[in-house]
């Protein structure tokens, strides 16, 4: 696997569960501060960067909800160095364009369906981007040092630091793998 030095910004709740293999998917439509004002798919592979500010957890379904606290644990270990627990590839990004199309995804994520809607009404001209990724974990932990240039509301980082070469697995079998990516491309073809 070639590792790119770029990271994608994710609540750390939605990392965990990728890394857990409970969902494949995130939903995207870019920070405040994107250079082109919405979400683009940066690298056909990242690091995924967990973040804290702004998952809570009321914006996750019931059964999720465990995660914030679990992450928040990682926060307050330290504020000076970050976990990097996944790499992923980017195996589709797919454009939902209505509220129809959203609901069907909902079996798919542990965000709340108020909190879905909300990432689809957010520039209302944008399509929000349902990103399937294939999640990889390190066999060893990677802790990495949080840089100034790592701040800020933007989706893509370039990480000056990242962790040399590693032994890298799949979360999911290539056949698990298979079947959830053909699940939600079918529903969102219904």
């Amino acid at each position: 696997m070639n590792i790119n030095p770029v990271a994608l910004k994710e609540w750390a709740s939605a990392v965990q569960a990728l890394t857990e293999g409970q969902q494949i998917m995130l939903l995207r439509k870019g920070g405040i501060e994107e250079e082109t004002r919405r979400f683009e798919l940066k690298s056909p592979s990242f690091y995924l960067f967990p973040t804290y500010e702004h998952q809570r957890t009321e914006l996750l379904k019931e059964q999720f909800r465990h995660l914030v606290d679990q992450t928040l644990a990682d926060e307050a270990a330290s504020t000076e160095t970050v976990p990097l627990r996944a790499y992923a590839e980017a195996a589709a990004d797919l454009e939902v364009h209505d509220l129809e199309q959203l609901k069907r995804l909902y079996p798919f994520h542990i965000w709340s369906e108020g909190l879905a809607a909300e990432r689809l009404r957010w520039k209302a001209k944008e399509p929000l981007h349902v990103l399937l990724l294939r999640v990889y974990v390190p066999d060893t932990p990677v802790t990495i040092q949080v840089l100034p240039e790592y701040s800020g509301c933007r989706s893509w980082i370039e990480l000056t630091n990242a962790p040399g070469m590693r032994q890298w697995r799949p979360v999911l079998s290539d056949d698990a793998f298979a079947s959830r990516r053909a699940a939600i491309i079918s529903a969102l073809q219904e």
